[in-house]
């Protein structure tokens, strides 16, 4: 008798078929018996399966590696705790616009609702946090609803997708033909829009115009690969540049374009502004820090995020590296006059950008012990090279690095983002290490950070994935306890928010990393420069200040 089995495939081979299909080469997962086939279908199909000890660090590394490759990343896990272990990495993709797939497991449909092994409703929970989820009613539809929602993920800003498969529609088997496998490259179209011409001529034109512009280049110049179009447009019309989130590294450091820390002087002082992938959310004062007498341009991926919580002058929905080259283009050949204007602009920023530098001058160069955080971030930031991808991790001592830390090239800056979420540092040295093999991975965590997903420092041993990393350890959960000495008085700063004095070091060479403690801040150089060499994933305890609180948690309008 003939053998039909070869022409039969299993919902798991398929899941697997559609991954490749879409260029996912590995996928982040913690074991279940409800996805197991999916593992045994990548097995065939050559896609790294890569076993974390969190679900949490599973979805985040999948956020991660999709930031850091431009390719959605996925992530794998169980039904029931499986998947609402992963709810806060999904979470966190979605307010940063990441494009992920969550895949997870549920019950049999044959035992719908009789109370299965870890049955929830996990697309009722997944709904308000993606741009997609949906439950794979039959064996023969796994690739092609695996397809969809990476299509879904692509649908205006990225974000984050959901699936569900019932353990039985994974693993029975279909006839091949009777299941669609979409092709690669067939089934998305460009998602790519240069913007409303008559918009981009309008901006190119109050650009020209200007005496006193500036751009901030957000998130989506990164996620859009537009980092060459921000470059020629900031250039061109010799517009000063502030950065934020992944738009950091836009610019290098010392390029004469390259602002920081003179931005709320710049957005009160300035006649146009742009504001290029970012949202006008708590980071911006919900638009409320901009001049009222500015004409402002938001340029941004999505439809509703444009002209939300501020009213804008004009607003141009596409992709950020096509409008702004579509900009540049449109002023071409009338941008001399209003380019040569600006240099007395420019020197006024450049001018408040040295009277704030000098003002937290002696802090950066502190000798004193417990080390000032600003020390700390100045040494990691002196440290860094064009190659290094740095991650920050934390509350307070995080806050303190966005002041000072600039990466040297584009994509070469990874935080939460607009969450707030803690635990991602060690599943982005997870993601971004294995996406890019070739660069130098520095981590700085919060010592309350880094306890969260901290065990998957085993992970980056197991997988042989060297990285620098600085705990900057004030057994404190910092910020919480200057909101908390704000509100309620001195007598009452230490509740709820005090940590032990953990020897984050000696965890790290329990694990077969390399570690060290730093209570000199003249050690701090010397130790990074070990941990370099050592070729180990690594952590150097520094003991900081915990009574040095950053102006940006001082600021915060919740402890007013």
């Amino acid at each position: 008798m003939p053998d039909d089995t070869q022409d039969l495939i299993s919902g798991g081979h398929l899941v697997a078929k559609a991954l490749k299909a879409e260029g996912v080469d590995r996928i982040y997962t913690l074991c279940g018996g409800h996805i197991i086939d999916i593992y045994d279908g990548c097995v065939d199909e050559g896609i790294e399966v890569v076993d974390v000890r969190h679900e949490q660090v599973a979805a985040h590394a999948a956020d991660g590696y999709a930031r850091i490759t431009g390719k959605p990343g996925c992530a794998v896990v169980t039904a029931g705790p499986g998947t609402t272990d992963a709810v806060t990495g999904v979470a966190n993709a979605f307010r940063a616009e990441s494009p992920m797939l969550l895949i997870g497991g549920q019950g049999a449909l044959t035992q719908h609702k009789m109370g299965s092994l870890q049955d929830l409703p996990h697309v009722d929970m997944m709904n308000p946090i993606t741009k997609f989820a949906a439950t794979v009613p039959d064996t023969a539809r796994a690739a092609d609803m695996v397809s969809m929602a990476f299509r879904e993920c692509f649908h205006g800003a990225p974000g984050p997708s959901f699936l569900e498969i019932p353990r039985d529609v994974l693993d029975a088997k279909v006839p091949a033909a009777k299941a669609r496998v979409p092709q690669g490259g067939a089934y998305r179209a460009s998602t790519r829009s240069a913007g409303d011409p008559e918009a981009v001529e309008k901006l190119a034109d109050l650009l020209v115009h200007a005496e006193k512009p500036a751009i901030l280049l957000g998130s989506q110049v990164w996620t859009t690969r537009g980092t060459e179009s921000a470059i020629e447009l900031v250039r061109t019309l010799n517009i000063p540049a502030y950065m934020n989130g992944a738009g950091r590294g836009t610019l290098p450091p010392g390029d004469p374009h390259h602002f920081q820390l003179s931005r709320r002087y710049a957005f009160s002082g300035a006649d146009v502004i742009v504001i290029v992938g970012t949202p006008f959310d708590f980071r911006m004062g919900y638009g409320k820090r901009l001049s009222p007498d500015a004409t402002v341009v938001q340029i941004d991926l999505d439809y509703r995020t444009v002209g939300k919580n501020r009213d804008i002058d004009l607003g141009i929905v596409g992709d950020a590296g096509l409008v702004l080259k579509s900009v540049t283009e449109a002023a071409s050949g009338r941008i001399n006059g209003g380019a040569s204007k600006r240099k007395e602009w420019l020197d006024e920023l450049r001018a408040a950008e040295q009277t704030a530098l000098e003002k937290r001058l002696p802090n950066l160069k502190s000798d004193a012990s417990p080390i000032h955080p600003y020390r700390l971030v100045s040494e990691i930031n002196d440290f860094l090279t064009e190659d290094s991808v740095y991650i920050g991790d934390g509350g307070d001592i995080v806050t303190f690095s966005g002041q000072v830390v600039q990466p040297k090239s584009p994509g070469h800056w990874m935080d939460p983002g607009p969450l707030g979420t803690l635990g991602v540092g060690v599943p982005f040295v997870l993601a971004a290490k294995q996406a890019r093999p070739d660069k130098e991975v520095v981590a700085l965590f919060g010592d309350g950070a880094f306890s969260l997903t901290g065990w998957d420092f085993e992970t980056l041993v197991r997988y042989n994935l060297p990285f620098v990393g600085i705990v900057g350890n004030n057994s404190s959960m910092n910020q919480i306890r200057y909101g908390q000495a704000a509100k309620y008085g001195k007598d009452r700063e230490r509740i709820g928010n005090t940590l032990g004095d953990v020897r984050y070091d000696e965890f790290a060479r329990m694990l077969g990393g390399h570690g060290e403690e730093v209570r000199d801040p003249a050690d701090i150089g010397p130790a990074l420069l070990r941990a370099r060499e050592s070729g180990k994933p690594s952590l150097i305890n520094v003991w900081v200040d915990p009574d040095a609180y950053a102006p940006g948690t001082m600021n915060q309008t919740m402890y007013k």
